[in-house]
């Protein structure tokens, strides 16, 4: 069965961006991204890749199938974007956005459990939840596996990682990787 893996990035308070989804202020050493390019390609967005060194075509390593929430979405969306992962199968998840006009994007308006379990029983690489706070409060019972970049700075403010009810759940730590400027990237494991 494939797993659902929030992969993200957050600040060491607990923030995956700052006010207005801004996620500039994270260090993000040339090491890293060359970890990224290499075993991450995919969670690179599509139109970013030529910018980056990483060709447009580089397969994914990972996963194939992308979740992710309006607030997400939406940077994309602000830059003309409409398929900001063109490589991976994109489901993004919104009961306010009112469509979509690129066929490879679907909108999914309610439902996001029903729509990872029913992506769980389908064949092929892992799902990536690529966020929001919001999103994974809301599919935390689904999450099989936590991927945390976590860079050494403190935002004070903006999008938690978790963002809805106080539900405790323990996740096993089974790996760490460490960079230069002090990033870090660990695995978890539901417990």
């Amino acid at each position: 069965m494939r797993k659902l893996v929030y992969y993200v990035g957050m600040s060491l308070d607990g923030y995956i961006a700052g006010p207005g989804d801004d996620i500039s202020f994270y260090p993000l050493g040339e090491d890293t991204l060359d970890w990224m390019k290499a075993e991450y390609p995919e969670t690179l967005p599509t139109h970013a890749r030529p910018h980056i060194g990483l060709a447009v075509d580089t397969p994914n390593q990972q996963f194939d199938t992308l979740v992710m929430g309006r607030g997400t979405y939406e940077p994309a969306l602000a830059i003309g974007v409409t398929s900001p992962y063109a490589h991976m199968r994109q489901y993004i998840v919104s009961s306010s956005l009112g469509r979509i006009d690129d066929p490879a994007v679907e909108l999914v308006h309610s439902d996001p459990l029903g729509l990872v379990r029913r992506l769980k029983q389908e064949d092929g690489m892992d799902i990536w939840l690529a966020g929001g706070g919001k999103l994974a409060a809301q599919l935390l019972s689904e999450i099989d596996e936590l991927v945390i970049k976590s860079y050494p700075v403190v935002a004070g403010t903006g999008t938690p990682a978790f963002a809805g009810e106080f539900n405790p759940t323990l996740f096993a730590p089974t790996k760490r990787t460490e960079f230069g400027n002090g990033a870090q990237v660990t695995w978890l494991t539901r417990a």
